[in-house]
């Protein structure tokens, strides 16, 4: 496969490792295949990524306006048919702009309600991803007539078959800040009823549970130059995917949806992320990508733990 072919007719098996299996074709035909039907009922997370609806096509290949709706509600079925009755699908969406003009489009929200709707799924939780790091954009409002503020954040809609997917925060607990660890410590905190009307009795906050709930709000840069992944991209001259997202974001819903030997699977999976990130968390996965040199430079992500094989 080389750089340029970009495309492919049929899915294959691209590469294998202990915990996953990576697919060189398109979602459509996967799911199509007799590949998926090896895994119908025994999906836990779907956690993906797909071509968000920019006004201008990009080589990783995405769908543009009204386009957009048909293409991603096709998958819910789909999707559906491979999950657990107690799995979860996590789907991040950009945000889009109307053509030529500074206003915000809600073709995303659009495709994601439509989504929602034919694959009857209940909307579990919103989380933002915040990447403090990314370019300002759109260039033309932003940087040229300077009208907007530069976009940093994107949507990751949490979504289930079930009312009870399986869940536990217990396992993305973050650490106590020093003000939380010297209230455990004094046990003394201002009691009573706040403005909100709330009552926070004097022994609520004085359990210490290993760590704070996170909020629904993600904050992950992703500026490393050095990984294995971009390493092996420039050693091989693989094409790097233009839009990797972090790898904190994936290992937190990865975390927080799945336990070890569960199994993952991510339809559009670039550069291979979620894969990545559930092998470093002992998980199981599934793959699916429709580029060849994406897939080849992917195998630069396993390269950190090598020596264990």
């Amino acid at each position: 496969m080389t750089n340029q072919e970009s495309n492919t007719t049929k899915v294959e098996v691209a590469y294998r490792r202990p915990t996953g299996v990576m697919y060189l074709g398109h979602a459509e035909e996967f799911f199509a295949s007799r590949f998926a039907r090896r895994y119908e009922g025994k999906v836990q997370l779907i956690f993906t990524s797909p071509p968000f609806p920019l006004n201008t096509k990009k080589n990783y290949g995405n769908f543009q306006q009204e386009e957009y709706l048909q293409w991603l509600a096709k998958f819910a079925p789909l999707f559906r048919k491979l999950l657990k009755r107690n799995g979860s699908i996590v789907v991040e969406m950009g945000n889009a702009w109307e053509p030529g003009k500074p206003l915000m489009s809600t073709l995303a929200l659009r495709a994601l309600l439509q989504f929602q709707t034919i694959g009857r799924f209940n909307l579990c939780q919103q989380f933002i991803a915040h990447n403090p790091a990314r370019l300002p954009g759109p260039t033309e409002w932003v940087n040229v007539r300077r009208i907007r503020v530069k976009d940093a954040y994107t949507h990751l809609w949490w979504m289930s078959p079930s009312v009870k997917p399986k869940a536990n925060n217990r396992r993305v607990l973050t650490p106590y800040t020093d003000s939380m660890k010297e209230l455990l410590e004094k046990k003394k905190y201002n009691s009573g009823q706040r403005p909100s009307e709330h009552r926070i009795g004097k022994t609520s906050f004085f359990k210490n549970n290993g760590g704070a709930i996170p909020s629904n709000v993600l904050v992950f840069s992703n500026t490393n130059s050095t990984d294995t992944y971009q390493k092996h991209c420039r050693e091989e001259k693989l094409s790097l995917h233009p839009a990797r997202m972090p790898s904190g974001v994936a290992e937190f819903f990865i975390k927080l949806l799945t336990t070890p030997g569960d199994l993952v699977l991510d339809p559009f999976a670039g550069s291979n992320t979620t894969g990545a990130s559930a092998d470093r968390l002992s998980r199981r996965w599934v793959s699916i990508e429709a580029r060849g040199d994406y897939v080849a430079g992917s195998r630069g992500r396993f390269l950190w733990n090598q020596k264990k094989e």
